[in-house]
């Protein structure tokens, strides 16, 4: 089999000639030598005729190699679907449901909406592991206009609470986003314990409502009246905060819908972590990897 690693759009071409060619190469990503039936957990099967298919040689069930993923049953075919997820990741700033339409000549923007939503679910790899050693942790506001009002209340925006590791002079190193309905202490005890690896250092700010020490951290609390004139308590997370902003407005020119925000962070997450990345082709690989895991 060619290398699951793609390096160019004339390769994608080639690789991906037909309907066949994505479902053989489905079958690799997916089982590779090592096939699993889904009905009975049997290891061995025949490859049938028709491509794509395989009949497990102990219950005898056929089964596709879309069975129980995202793409069984889409009337939409592998094809555009991997054409869609190679213009995802090939695109460092990604792309939006308008432009991807236009790209890719899709007649309805709302199929393009549907692609790209299930692609950022796939964004977010299965039993992901949650981020360790000193991590900054602040909550920032996303959205429109904020009443005069004081403490952490988000009145008309949404909240937002992220996580960064800090490798020191090697810079940031990975991060999570999750929404938060408040800061209250119980929202962020959820959010930070679903984030952050247990006996980690923690680094705030001064809010008063991280009890990191009661919830199995080592907490490093900055107060802003510790610091000098001009100095930031959570550097990171505002750097972040600010690359995530211009994103959001660069590529969705800010139009980014409240019930889907959390897709938008996930697909910023995903991004950001794989910056350093040299090759496409891997992210591409790596997402229908994770694709596979979901269901229709």
């Amino acid at each position: 089999m060619a290398s699951p690693y793609l390096k160019s759009l004339p390769q994608f071409f080639k690789q991906f000639a037909t309907e066949d060619d994505c479902l053989r190469y489905l079958a690799s990503v997916r089982w590779g030598k090592s096939f699993q039936c889904p009905v009975c957990a049997n290891t061995s099967a025949w490859r049938m005729t028709r491509c794509g298919y395989f009949r497990c040689t102990s219950c005898r069930s056929d089964i596709s190699v879309t069975h129980g993923t995202v793409f069984e049953k889409s009337h939409i075919s592998l094809r555009l679907w991997f054409l869609t997820i190679w213009s995802v990741v090939s695109q460092k700033q990604g792309i939006s449901a308008l432009g991807l339409s236009r790209i890719l000549g899709i007649k309805r923007q709302k199929t393009s909406w549907e692609l790209l939503r299930k692609i950022r679910q796939g964004m977010i790899r299965p039993g992901r592991d949650r981020l360790s050693g000193l991590v900054e942790v602040d909550e920032i506001l996303i959205g429109g206009k904020r009443h005069k009002f004081e403490g952490r209340s988000p009145q008309g925006k949404i909240l937002v609470l992220v996580a960064a590791e800090d490798k020191g002079r090697r810079g940031i190193g990975r991060i999570r986003m999750q929404i938060i309905p408040d800061a209250t202490a119980s929202s962020l005890r959820a959010a930070v314990r679903a984030t952050v690896e247990p006996d980690s250092v923690v680094r705030t700010d001064g809010w008063t409502s991280y009890k990191l020490e009661q919830w199995g951290y080592r907490h490093r609390r900055i107060r802003q009246q510790s610091l000098n004139p001009g100095e930031d308590s959570t550097p990171l997370i505002h750097l972040v905060s600010s690359l995530l902003k211009r994103w959001l407005l660069g590529t969705h020119q800010g139009g980014v819908q409240t019930t889907h925000l959390q897709e938008y962070l996930d697909e910023f997450v995903f991004r950001f972590n794989r910056r350093t990345s040299h090759s496409r082709g891997k992210l591409f690989y790596r997402l229908i990897q994770n694709l596979l895991h979901i269901s229709s």
